[in-house]
């Protein structure tokens, strides 16, 4: 008698890979945000369903969950054809989630020795954020309640509330500078409008101290007073992480300024509050990239400043405090000092419209490259009329002594962008461009061409009307303002600052006197401008 065995397969085994993949992908990606622990049960059905699974053996239905969990898009397109690579992909998916994890496990916010690789992991996620990414770090990572524990909690790991106890400045360090662009980036008032009248006072003093503690917290990294770069930067020191080329975490000030004022307004008109810009901002990509000693070729689709951005109409705000109060600062009195200062806060409008002065056509060379690098590296032979202006006084925004701007050989103005069919129109007839159809402004054609960016416009305040003339700093998009009122009585003061959020985010930064000599602090306070989104462009 012949005996025979037949081979029994178990019932999930006969199961199809596409099927188990389609299970566990909605498995993982449905519900609540976060690590996609619900795979484990998967896993132990059965040895095929683990292999199916296993990062190792299919790291491609990895990617799928990364994509669904995470903006990757930002993500492959700055780190290149490598970051795309399955088994890279599984490495970061593994690496948010462990320091996502540790967010959610620390108490009163304390610094370890990851913290760093946290807080770079969490902002870059934020520039790179589509949706998906915030949603991450609120629900699951909880980072919001993190950030208000490391600034506010008397026990945060920031040493702020430390600080104002012992009559010190809050300390300006790498931790603090990230924390605060992250504060700011997940900013909602309303949840601080709520709080115990104590609670939120003792916030908005912290932001205040640092928001208008200009000669402590420099609102740009290299100074103000320096249009071309130094080299190497001084006081910076490029941060690796993950695969991400060398950063240089950006200035602390421009995020206090603009939270000190989303959230002083309680007292006044809770209408008044600021909201950030939905969109993550690439220009601090670039400027964060541009600021770094050592620069990647990899990103040449953004840059720091980008053109036409400041043209149009702006409302917004300026404060001051009493001058002597200020002046006490200035001399080394603590920080109780501006805080029983009382803020002034003026509104203000502005009309401004951008410049550009454009280089010889080079139809032989490669579309490809960005304009800070042409701004920089202007060949020898070139004709006078090409060459960027020379660098003028810091105090009148770079401008030289005696530059009408709409007199400019060689000046366009932007092309604009609100008709159906943009037009150029011409600043002056510009005998170093040719009266053919420009490009429009966002073409890289176009961009490579632009030598030099300024600024011209008008507007008014409580104070009366004035004019404005400025320029950008080329290579991290750092746009300073000259405003001179009408009326002399008024004088002349400089705006200083960076765009944050791109063409519908916020023009943010400080303004100071502009009789104190460049080299020394002078007489400072901080200003907010959004553009206007509707009615026209009249002032």
């Amino acid at each position: 008698m012949v005996s025979t065995q037949i081979a029994v397969i178990a019932p999930f085994d006969r199961v199809p890979n596409e099927i188990i993949e389609h299970v566990a992908f909605f498995t993982a990606t449905l519900g609540r945000p976060g690590p996609p622990a619900d795979l484990i049960s998967l896993q132990l059905v059965s040895r095929r369903f683990a292999s199916t699974l296993s990062t190792s053996t299919n790291p491609h239905f990895y990617v799928l969950i990364f994509r669904a969990k995470f903006d990757a898009e930002a993500y492959f397109r700055r780190l290149g054809p490598e970051a795309k690579i399955s088994e890279n992909v599984v490495r970061e998916l593994k690496r948010r989630f462990t320091l996502l994890t540790r967010f959610r496990g620390l108490q009163h916010s304390k610094v370890t020795l990851k913290t760093k690789e946290m807080l770079w992991m969490a902002y870059l996620m934020m520039l790179e954020n589509d949706g998906l990414n915030e949603r991450t770090l609120r629900k699951y990572g909880r980072l919001d309640s993190w950030l208000r524990n490391f600034w506010f909690d008397p026990e945060g790991a920031s040493f702020a509330t430390y600080a104002l106890g012992d009559n010190l400045w809050p300390p300006d360090s790498e931790f603090s500078t990230l924390a605060m662009w992250l504060f700011w980036l997940l900013l909602k008032p309303e949840e601080y409008l709520v709080l115990d009248e104590q609670t939120f006072r003792s916030i908005v003093s912290i932001l205040k101290l640092i928001a208008l503690g200009a000669h402590k917290y420099p609102v740009t990294q290299p100074e103000w007073i320096e249009f071309l770069p130094p080299s190497p930067l001084r006081n910076t020191t490029p941060t690796s992480y993950a695969s991400y080329p060398l950063l240089v975490a950006p200035p602390l000030a421009a995020p206090a300024i603009l939270s000190y004022l989303s959230l002083a307004p309680k007292s006044v008109n809770k209408a008044d509050t600021f909201k950030n810009s939905p969109l993550a901002p690439s220009g601090i990509w670039q400027m964060l990239r541009e600021e770094a000693e050592a620069l990647s070729a990899e990103e040449e689709d953004a840059e720091a400043f980008k053109l036409g951005n400041l043209d149009g109409v702006w409302e917004g705000l300026f404060t001051y405090t009493e001058f002597t109060a200020y002046a006490a600062l200035l001399s080394g009195a603590p920080p109780p000092t501006l805080h029983r200062t009382l803020v002034a806060r003026h509104q203000q409008t502005w009309k401004l419209r951008e410049y550009h002065l454009l280089g010889p056509e080079e139809p032989n060379e490669p579309q490809s490259g960005n304009t800070n690098s042409n701004t920089n590296n202007t060949a020898q032979n070139v004709p006078d009329r090409y060459r960027p202006l020379s660098m003028g006084d810091p105090l009148r925004a770079y401008l030289p002594t005696g530059v009408d701007i709409s007199r400019c050989p060689g000046l366009l103005s932007v092309p604009t962008t609100d008709p159906p069919n943009p037009l150029t129109s011409n600043a002056s007839p510009p005998p170093t461009t040719a009266q053919d159809e420009i490009e429009p402004v966002a073409q890289t054609a176009y961009q490579r061409r632009v030598r030099d960016v300024l600024i011209k416009g008008e507007g008014h305040s409580a104070w009366g009307q004035f004019k404005l003339v400025g320029r950008v700093r080329p290579y991290d998009g750092f746009v300073s303002l000259s405003k001179e009122y009408l009326d002399g009585d008024r004088g002349k003061w400089l705006y200083r600052g960076f765009l944050v959020g791109d063409k519908y985010g916020s023009f943010t930064g400080r303004w100071r006197d502009t009789l104190s000599p460049a080299a020394v602090p002078g007489y400072e306070g901080c200003f907010f401008m959004g553009r206007r989104r509707g009615g026209g462009m009249d002032v």
